[in-house]
């Protein structure tokens, strides 16, 4: 079985964690720009985490046969502070000409606040700009149909941004519908706790349908399975469902996407 994982966050698991993966059949990874699990205090800190996920993360995954791309992007989280968007939204463009990034994410909303949706404005005039690909992040809980919402209407309303060039990430029962009915891609994220189950991953499969959607284990510092999407298929295979359909979800369709990118290519 081969998997493309479209959204990790490699640089906060072990060397161990790239070992599992390669001999799960996990041989092409993408790694957005997220939250450190603290707010860095400014723009340098940035230069690092992106030099991080651009080259470091990079080499680390070649070691073992694996294919690491990333995303750049200011995390909504850290949106508030305003000064230091703007310091990071400067340095941007820079780490999106690396050969491994393949786009702005991922970038979205978290509360809903004014300062949030005034970076994301901002960020998605630059991909806009340079015709760049999204990965975006929708907010958890109560306010993620809202921010689901606002986001989407936001990109719709740039014409310069396609949405099939665009995943929605943390895409829920409720907001799933809505996603694909404008043309968006869909990524449902199996993580504990906040996001989703891999039954309720096969769940939405058997309801929304196969058609432009991705899974993902969004794996990072916190409780997270960096082999979620292999548990994901077998949940598949229990409940009968065919390995051509189970390669569609977990190899074709993220390859689909992502190879919209002219700097990417699957193991």
């Amino acid at each position: 079985m081969k998997v493309i994982d479209p959204h990790i966050h490699m640089a906060s698991r072990t060397t161990d964690d790239y070992m599992a993966l390669a001999l799960g059949g996990i041989h092409t990874i993408t790694e957005p720009s997220f939250w450190a699990g603290f707010d860095r205090r400014s723009a340098d800190g940035f230069h690092d985490y992106f030099h991080h996920i651009s080259v470091v993360e990079h080499a680390r995954a070649a070691r073992f046969g694996i294919k690491h791309y990333c995303w750049i992007g200011l995390n909504s989280k850290e949106s508030e502070n305003l000064q230091l968007a703007e310091d990071v939204l400067k340095i941007i463009p820079e780490y999106l000409d690396k050969p491994t990034a393949l786009g702005l994410g991922e970038i979205g909303l978290n509360k809903n606040s004014r300062n949030e949706l005034n970076v994301l404005e901002r960020q998605l005039s630059i991909a806009a700009e340079r015709g760049e690909m999204i990965l975006i992040h929708t907010p958890h809980l109560e306010d993620k149909l809202k921010g689901t919402r606002m986001i989407m209407e936001m990109i719709l309303n740039e014409p310069r941004l396609q949405p099939s060039r665009v995943l929605i990430d943390h895409a829920e029962e409720h907001t799933i519908g809505e996603i694909k009915d404008k043309g968006f891609w869909f990524g449902l994220t199996l993580y504990p706790n906040s996001k989703g189950s891999p039954e309720r991953a096969v769940d939405a499969v058997e309801i929304f349908g196969s058609e432009r959607i991705c899974i993902n284990s969004s794996a990072d510092w916190s409780v997270s399975d960096p082999l979620a999407t292999l548990k994901c298929a077998n949940e598949m295979r229990r409940r009968g469902h065919t390995e051509d359909l189970i390669n569609k979800i977990f190899y074709e369709n993220p390859k689909a996407f992502l190879s919209q990118s002219p700097k990417f290519e699957a193991a």
